[in-house]
């Protein structure tokens, strides 16, 4: 059996509550006994998972990373990344069925584990159908990608795709509106009608959009900027633009 590994209490917690059965061992510190970690032993209890206590410097090792929070479990290695084609059909199928619009946040080259992670946390709470990205040039779904996305794995897809180009142009002939955020453009949240079928697409933390990539958008948005910065880094901007189209689908009901 081939595993893999999952960092931090909020990624852990969601995978025992969601998929109990795909965890195997489950690492904790034995330099922590607080309210935070006792609800952690109590979850996997309730899963009859055993968790094993071992010193700081053995996690740190299964962890391979700094940013364990003092556990790290073992789990099942399985598919990591969603059928983006599936997900299509379904959020058009809903929709159809008088549910809510399709909304899809794809990240175009976005690199850093924490980004990505943060983005899917962000795609979670405002309720994007996938998180979509480029099979190369993108950071993984890695142990630490899971930790900062606090269990959002577990509720939203991530697809991969192979051409993020080919994938905006599925997308539009579905009836979705494409955005892309971008800095320098006469149209801001604030004058874009955000109530329909909808993608979102941000760009690499340096670069931004790919030329190919804004060139496909049906449209490019800004968010308006009120202080000295220039820009959000990406995973705040997404939780901004993610934000204001459930914003703007909630005032036109």
């Amino acid at each position: 059996m081939k595993l893999s590994r999952i960092i931090g209490f909020h990624a852990v917690n969601a995978r025992l509550e969601r998929r109990p059965g795909t965890v195997v061992e489950v690492y904790t510190s034995s330099e922590r006994d607080d309210p935070r970690m006792q609800r952690l032993d109590q979850a996997a209890t309730r899963a009859g998972i055993e968790i094993e206590r071992v010193p700081p410097a053995r996690l740190k090792a299964l962890a391979q990373s700094d940013e364990h929070q003092g556990v790290v479990a073992l789990v099942e290695a399985e598919a990591s990344v969603a059928d983006f084609d599936q997900i299509l059909a379904a959020a058009q199928a809903r929709h159809a069925n008088g549910g809510a619009a399709p909304l899809f946040l794809l990240l175009d080259q976005v690199q850093d584990p924490h980004n990505l992670g943060a983005c899917i946390r962000s795609a979670d709470a405002f309720g994007a159908d996938a998180v979509i990205v480029p099979k190369h040039g993108s950071a993984p779904l890695s142990a630490v990608a899971m930790k900062a996305a606090s269990g959002a794995t577990e509720t939203t897809p991530l697809c991969e795709v192979v051409n993020l180009s080919q994938c905006i142009e599925t997308l539009k002939k579905s009836g979705v509106w494409v955005l892309g955020a971008e800095m320098e453009t006469d149209a801001t949240l604030f004058n874009t009608r955000l109530d329909g079928p909808l993608a979102w697409v941000l760009g690499n933390e340096g670069r931004g959009l790919r030329r190919l990539t804004r060139e496909k958008c049906d449209a490019l948005v800004a968010i308006p900027m009120q202080g000295a910065v220039e820009s959000l880094n990406v995973s705040n901007a997404t939780a901004v633009c993610l934000f204001a189209t459930q914003a703007a689908r909630n005032a036109s009901r």
